[in-house]
This record gives C-alpha cells, sequence and structure tokens, in this order.
C-alpha cells in the first residue's frame, strides 16, 4: 500500500488551536490525494480532523464506533470535550452519523438523537444480536465515509486500557464485519481512531488497536483495487 507516519510535532496546548492543526495536516494530505489516519488519544480530534473532508466532499457520512453518543453540547463546559466529539462534527450540515455500539448516553443527548433521525442512525449494542447489517450496507453504499472509531466500542473484556470502559460491547469478529462491510460498500475517505489509554506490562491492548489499524487499512485498499 505504502504506509508513512508523519515527523512529531508539537501539538499545542489549547485544545480549539490544536483541532487546527489536525485540520491543517489533514487537509493537506487530501490535498495529495492520499488517506488520512490519525492515531489520537481523546475522541476531541475528530472535530479538528474532519473540517477538511467537509470542504471537499459535498456529503459526508460519519461511520462511528463508539460506547457513548458523544452527543452532548459540552461537557465540564468544554465544547470539544470528547463527550462532545460527534455533535461538534454535526454541526457542518453536510455531516450525516451512523453510530454502532451505543451503550451509554445522557437525556440530553437521547433528546438530541430523537429531534434529528433524518442525520444519525444508531445501532445499540443492546440490540446487537438482532442487527441486520444488511441495513448497514444499503445506508452506506457508495457514500463517502469517514471513520472514527473510539475503542471503548470493544467489550470492557478486550479493551479495558481506555479512560471509559463499557461492559456489553463489541467483539473482535463482529467488529471486523462491519468494518469490511464499510470499506466493501462505500468509499473510505479518511479514518481515526482514539482513546487507547495504555495499561502498563499489558501489551496485547496495544497490539489490539495495532491489529485492528492494520486490519481497517487493509480492507479500505482492498475494496479500492
Amino acid at each position: 500500500i505504502g504506509i508513512k507516519t508523519l515527523k512529531p510535532f508539537k501539538i499545542k496546548t489549547d485544545i480549539v488551536s490544536a483541532l487546527d492543526q489536525l485540520s491543517k495536516i489533514n487537509e493537506k494530505i487530501l490535498v495529495e490525494k492520499k488517506l488520512p489516519v490519525t492515531l489520537g488519544g481523546e475522541h476531541s480530534i475528530t472535530a479538528g480532523c474532519i473540517k477538511p473532508f467537509t470542504k471537499k466532499y459535498k456529503e459526508i457520512t460519519i461511520l462511528h464506533l463508539d460506547a457513548h453518543a458523544d452527543l452532548r453540547e459540552s461537557y465540564n463546559g468544554e465544547r470539544f470535550s470528547h463527550a462532545s466529539a460527534i455533535k461538534r462534527c454535526l454541526d457542518y450540515k453536510n455531516i450525516k452519523v451512523v453510530s454502532l455500539g451505543i451503550r451509554n448516553l445522557s437525556k440530553y443527548e437521547m433528546d438530541f438523537y430523537k429531534k434529528n433521525k433524518k442525520r444519525i442512525k444508531i445501532f445499540w449494542a443492546k440490540d446487537k444480536e438482532k442487527w441486520n447489517l444488511k441495513d448497514l450496507e444499503k445506508i452506506l453504499k457508495n457514500k463517502n465515509v469517514y471513520i472514527t472509531f473510539d475503542v471503548d466500542v470493544f467489550d470492557a473484556s478486550i479493551m479495558p486500557a481506555t479512560g471509559t470502559p463499557e461492559p456489553g460491547g463489541l467483539f473482535w469478529q463482529e467488529t471486523l464485519k462491519i468494518i469490511k462491510i464499510a470499506c466493501k460498500t462505500s468509499n473510505i475517505v479518511g479514518v481515526d481512531i482514539n482513546e487507547l489509554a495504555p495499561i502498563k506490562k499489558f501489551n496485547s491492548f496495544n497490539f489490539l488497536v495495532a491489529k485492528l489499524t492494520y486490519k481497517i487499512l487493509s480492507y479500505i485498499f482492498k475494496f479500492k483495487n
């Protein structure tokens, strides 16, 4: 495929400035007609990462894998909090969101979701045994799709190395099935993977995220070719 990592750079401490940095980096990568993949800490990164895509494409569908809806207007007074990541993306009118694995959200988030069902589709974790992934295929078919992957979408038994682990999540093979469907049916334009919080001496969780990144890239370019 040809994979290159950028040289390390100093990330600004102010969150708005840091997100602007990410936006400019992704913009440059898109100009070069390459696929940007951002490996981040907090899910807050997505609001910055997505900005240049909203300029390049008439419509963007965000495929959002997460335990949390991230639809709060703000959290602890911060509009760009990790708990507001998807809400900030929806500030752009040409974005729609398909969320999978959600199993924790506030009343405000549920109310917002109910008022915006034309822009937000949720596959609830509690119903995963009943999911019809053909519905996902129909939604994503021929769309320009940006994947944002919060590792807490995984069940806490296989991914405890994250800031807000939740029981009742996805397992490895069913997650790969979802990624494969997305890559096969849509045009994946960018990716971010976030919320890994390494636990000292437990490298299996770090390896899981590395392997996830490898698998996502492999599926994207397999079906692009």
